[in-house]
């Protein structure tokens, strides 16, 4: 007699764990950009020829600023007002970091890395 309502008790026990289980996980804001809304496109290109570096834009680039990974800054250029610009990194640095404005003021930062 007893079984049927330890039975009940249990599946009550259950499916409560089951929907606080789930509630419990957040699923996060809702106004979450999607994957392919969060990745857009650069309006710049990277090119890389050993230690040449080559930085082409859509728009003109008004300032660049590339420095290594110690914080020493090799090349800091403004009014630039061209859509490609070149620079040759130094000679034992694996990556430097590259600050990048264009026209109209919008910034970009790339981490580059330099196949020795």
């Amino acid at each position: 007699m007893m079984y049927p309502v330890i039975r009940k008790l249990a599946v009550i026990a259950f499916f409560t764990c089951l929907v606080s289980a789930s509630m419990a996980q957040d699923p996060g804001p809702k106004n979450k950009l999607s994957s392919t809304e969060r990745t857009e496109s650069k309006p710049f290109r990277i090119l890389t020829n050993g230690k040449q570096i080559t930085v082409q834009t859509i728009k003109n680039i008004s300032k660049i600023i590339v420095w290594t990974s110690g914080g020493n800054r090799f090349v800091e250029q403004s009014n630039i007002e061209a859509s490609s610009y070149n620079f040759t990194i130094p000679a034992k640095e694996k990556f430097v970091f590259m600050m990048l404005e264009l026209q109209g003021g919008k910034r970009f930062t790339e981490k580059i890395g330099v196949q020795q």
